[in-house]
């Protein structure tokens, strides 16, 4: 079972740029498909950004296409969220979730789909 950790988390103004940092535990890591998700106080935990097996498939919420950008390293065993022009709005816990199952080019898009959690780590925007 992968056991997802993040990392990178921070406080930073708007406009600046931060990237987060998932790596797993298992030696599996290709087998599963990768995510990003935030929870802000009082909302429900969304979808950010995912990526499937091979790493040439995403998916983006709307509210940071063309800000956001993820990837992997599966030599790595890990999981990257680039995040530029932050705005306050990003504020949230951020969490990277593993997917197992399904083809490899199937970029599931769906929090529920998602079997392996991390703890999380906070992103502040706030100047």
């Amino acid at each position: 079972q992968p056991l997802p950790v993040e990392s990178g988390g921070g406080l930073v103004q708007p406009g600046e740029s931060l990237r987060l940092s998932c790596v797993t535990s298992t030696s599996t890591f290709s087998y599963f498909a990768m995510g990003w998700f935030r929870q802000a106080p009082g909302r429900e935990r969304d979808v950010v950004a995912t990526i499937n097996k091979r790493g040439d498939g995403t998916y983006y919420a709307d509210s940071v296409r063309g800000r956001f950008t993820i990837s992997r390293d599966n030599a790595k065993k890990t999981v990257y969220l680039q995040m530029d022009s932050l705005e306050p709005e990003d504020t949230a816990v951020y969490y990277c979730a593993a997917k197992s199952g399904g083809s490899t080019s199937y970029v599931p898009s769906n929090v529920a789909e998602y079997d392996y959690w991390g703890q999380g780590t906070q992103v502040t925007v706030s100047s």
